[in-house]
């Protein structure tokens, strides 16, 4: 039952993927006119003045990535980090809430044993709700079709990967919960907010999936907080 509502809910998830897509603005000038969510692209700045830029290192960019991208490969790069960190967000989420003291599993039961540290989840997913998989790549893939759709020209229209000159990186338009401000300077803070989480948050996650290789143990058992009641011997895979 809890695999059957699991799926439901991400069938339902679907629903919003295939909105009408923006259309493309004529020419680079008028972007470069327009304000998006309060941000208007300025060569002389950093980063084409997009959001995220703190100090102590307002201008960090150790492997200068920034320093030779035009405005089309900056605005791609932007994207690209949004969506690794709003994903690594989700991750930590999900090590930390998987893992023993909560153990909260919601495709299957876990109390009456420890499966161990998130990274062997999924070979316990794959042995109790194998359909999960292929359901998970419908949504995945649904999700990024409305992005697509949404921020991206059409490869009809143009040679190279481009994206809309009236999309800001990031925006596709979802907030069910209505969080995102109407004023611009707000939005342009709250965006910075979410870059510095999502940051964090890749590195977290990459420090969490070394520590769990090396050491095979969940991070609050590691640290000394939840018992060790993991047995290796129980998973469905084994190493």
């Amino acid at each position: 039952m809890k695999f059957a509502a699991a799926s439901l809910t991400l069938f339902a998830s679907m629903a919003s993927a295939f909105q009408p897509a923006k259309s493309p603005a004529s020419t680079k000038m008028a972007l470069e006119a327009a304000s998006l969510n309060g941000w208007v692209p300025d060569a002389k700045k950093f980063a084409y003045g997009l959001p995220g830029s703190l100090d102590p290192v307002p201008d960090f960019d150790p492997l200068g990535f920034a320093a030779d991208a035009d405005l089309d490969k900056m605005k791609q790069y932007r994207e690209a980090e949004l969506q690794h960190g709003r994903v690594a967000m989700l991750a930590v989420i999900g090590f930390l809430i998987t893992e023993e003291p909560i153990e909260f599993h919601p495709l299957f039961e876990a109390g009456n044993k420890d499966i161990g540290p998130a990274i062997r989840h999924l070979d316990e997913v794959r042995a109790v709700a194998p359909i999960f998989f292929e359901i998970l790549a419908v949504v995945i893939g649904a999700l990024e079709l409305n992005r697509a759709l949404v921020g991206w020209i059409k490869p009809t229209e143009v040679k190279k990967q481009v994206l809309n000159d009236n999309y800001f990186p990031g925006d596709v338009g979802f907030d069910p919960l209505g969080l995102r401000p109407s004023d611009t300077t707000e939005f342009l803070e709250l965006h910075t907010k979410e870059l510095q989480n999502g940051r964090l948050a890749m590195l977290g996650a990459a420090g969490i999936v070394a520590q769990e290789l090396v050491n095979g143990k969940e991070i609050f058992v590691n640290l000394g907080l939840a018992e060790d009641r993991f047995d290796p011997s129980t998973l469905p895979i084994q190493f």
